[in-house]
């Protein structure tokens, strides 16, 4: 038995950039695509880890709110820094958008990111099934 995949998609995030979806939802999990610094408009957020750090957590609340669900359903996330020095820069403002919610996370340093930025984030959420929109 497969389940079936929903795309999910929404303009108050930046559209896809290559042949990809924003998210997929399969059941009540839902699998976002990397979100990097873009604006809705999908210009390009240029400046601090914090303020690219900020538009990417930005986008993901949105992709997420696209199923009726929030940060605090989060499960799962991975992160791509360009540079593990800014790391602290970073976490201070994940840890503002997440609170006391702590899932589970990978970070790791990349050689270099989409449109050279400094920041991408993934996440997984688990969704409860009376929220999952048709």
């Amino acid at each position: 038995m497969t389940s079936k995949l929903k795309i999910v998609s929404t303009p108050e995030a930046p559209a896809a950039i290559g042949p990809y979806a924003q998210a997929v939802l399969v059941g009540n999990m839902l699998y976002t695509s990397g979100q990097i610094p873009l604006t809705s408009s999908g210009e390009l957020v240029v400046g601090t880890i914090q303020e690219q750090t900020h538009q990417v957590l930005t986008n993901l609340k949105a992709v997420l709110a696209a199923e009726g669900a929030e940060l605090r359903d989060v499960v799962k996330t991975t992160v791509f820094l360009k540079d593990m020095n800014q790391f602290a820069d970073f976490n201070s403002v994940y840890a503002s958008y997440f609170g006391s919610h702590t899932p589970a996370r990978s970070t790791v340093e990349v050689a270099r990111l989409p449109k050279d930025v400094l920041v991408e984030i993934e996440l997984i959420a688990a969704i409860s099934v009376e929220t999952v929109r048709n």
